[in-house]
């Protein structure tokens, strides 16, 4: 669709930054949101600070604490991050009907046409990083262009509170050094194989021949070529309900340790088994989705003979998906997530399926 004005927002260390936002003692210091470092904890954010001795999400807790000898752990209050990610979303509401959410931290608005009556995007981006700095004491980043793509891009180049602008003329000018590892849909493998063909940038990527990247990729190589040429049709699309409940969680680091996402599973049975208790309901059926650092994503699923809000039952099987049903701990994963539909009540569903542990 042309003349699209697309932003994409994305918190800055989200998790940490609220926990240094309520606990002043913390500020300026190394936080990792995350388990025991002393048992087989999995960071699951980490402030800038931490960051600068390579402490990254995914990473093992005890890991961590070598890399980082003053490393401050903190346990995660999920309560806190969704009640703020929802006071954020208010504001993205404000401004325009089309946000769509991609976690608890990040979502994409189409401000084409917003409640503000301002014809420049950037200065729709501006007041939305005021107004959140003002409401909540945290910052974002956000990346403003002619579609998600680029925006998405662009809102990682300047973090924290970064603000990059790429306006329609100048789009060609922004992809062609572009390294490839930083376009959308290019993980470890994807880059390993474009790297082969002698193609390292956004520049080389769209003047390949779009037949020689589908026999080295499939399908995805001319979509990857689409994207090089700065063609991106996807829309914004507010999230559309859905008969389940869950949880998943993107990694910035792609991995292969099973105990690690038996840990990420843990963390999403136990929040999806409180949601269900709640609710006053079971479900019948567990579903595992699981992309690859290829960014091929599968689901797997298991209905159980009863409906069940048990934590226990939950995560053992997705556990068992996991080994049985996924090429997972041989090849690199960058997402995990589980959810439970088949409810068994009548008023229960629709429900939204809430998307938890968006890590930073």
């Amino acid at each position: 669709m042309p003349g699209r004005k697309i932003i994409h927002v994305d918190m800055d260390a989200f998790f940490a930054s609220v926990e240094q936002r309520d606990n002043p003692e913390l500020r300026g210091k190394p936080v990792a949101v995350g388990g025991n470092p002393n048992g087989r904890g999995v960071v699951a954010a980490a402030s800038y600070e931490a960051r600068k001795f390579g402490v990254h999400s995914a990473m093992p807790s005890a890991r961590a604490k070598r890399a980082c000898p003053n490393l401050i752990f903190v346990r995660h209050r999920f309560d806190v991050y969704k009640a703020v990610s929802q006071q954020i979303r208010e504001i993205f509401r404000s401004v325009t009907p089309l946000v769509e959410p991609l976690s608890l931290d990040e979502a994409y608005l189409d401000v084409t046409e917003n409640s503000l009556g301002m014809p420049y995007a950037r200065d729709v981006a501006k007041w939305i990083k005021a107004r959140i700095t003002e409401e909540t004491q945290l910052t974002a980043s956000a990346g403003v262009a002619p579609n998600k793509f680029l925006a998405k891009v662009a809102s990682d180049l300047r973090k924290p509170n970064g603000l990059v602008i790429i306006p329609p003329d100048r789009v060609e000018a922004f992809i062609t050094p572009l390294k490839v590892e930083k376009i959308w849909g290019v993980g470890p493998a994807t880059a390993k194989r474009l790297h082969a063909l002698g193609i390292r940038t956004g520049g080389q990527l769209r003047t390949a021949e779009p037949a020689m990247l589908e026999r080295a990729l499939g399908k995805h190589g001319r979509f990857l070529h689409r994207l090089a040429q700065g063609d991106d049709t996807r829309e914004v699309t507010p999230n559309r309900i859905a008969k389940s409940r869950g949880a998943e969680v993107t990694l910035s680091q792609d991995v292969t340790d099973l105990g690690a996402m038996d840990d990420l599973i843990d963390g999403h049975a136990e929040r999806i088994s409180a949601s269900l208790q709640k609710a006053g309901y079971g479900g019948r059926t567990v579903t595992l989705k699981v992309r690859y650092d290829d960014f091929e994503t599968i689901t797997r699923a298991r209905s159980l003979a009863q409906p069940t809000t048990s934590r226990t039952l939950i995560a053992a099987t997705a556990r068992e998906l996991l080994r049985t049903k996924t090429d997972a701990g041989d090849r690199p994963v960058r997402l995990i997530g589980v959810s439970v539909s088949g409810f068994d009540n009548d008023h229960g569903g629709p429900e939204q399926l809430w998307l938890d542990l968006p890590l930073p």
